[in-house]
């Protein structure tokens, strides 16, 4: 598997962002929903990295600057079909260290608080996150599990 940087204008990722938002959509209330499509995640505090295997793409996952020592975690999303090979791990653990890289202090995401996201939290749980309240922008929300992590 490869992690490449991604500049967000190939077909595979706007496919695949779709087929995410489309998902969680389907799983939460609209106002509940806060995965952000490609425009909005075409900012200069955004990085974004897909994962490959040769010409298939298997993920996506991106990080936000929320300030110089806090960045967030947003986007991530393995394909239905790649579920259960270490993408999403591969990938958590690249963003890890790009944080680390950049010497932030916390990073933050917001997930779903239903059973289809036990294996996020859980992966989430893996790498050090803990539950905690919203952070930024966000308000409380009974959809949303907010999670956390010190780097330092």
């Amino acid at each position: 598997m490869d992690i490449r940087e991604d500049d967000l204008t190939g077909p595979e990722i706007a496919k695949l962002l779709e087929a995410h938002l489309d998902l969680m959509r389907s799983i939460s209330p609209e106002e509940s929903v806060h995965a952000l499509d490609l425009d909005k995640l075409r900012q200069p505090e955004i990085t974004f990295w897909t994962v490959w295997d040769g010409n298939s793409l298997l993920g996506c996952g991106a990080l936000k600057e929320l300030d110089p020592t806090h960045g967030e975690i947003k986007s991530m999303h393995t394909s239905a079909a790649s579920r259960g090979r270490g993408v999403a791990d591969l990938l958590l653990r690249h963003i890890l260290g790009v944080a680390d890289s950049r010497g932030y202090e916390r990073l933050s995401l917001e997930t779903g608080s239903t059973d289809h996201f036990l294996p996020a939290r859980g992966l989430y749980a893996k790498y050090g996150f803990v539950a905690t309240g919203p952070f930024g922008a966000y308000r409380p929300d009974p959809h949303s599990a907010f999670m956390t992590r010190d780097c330092r």
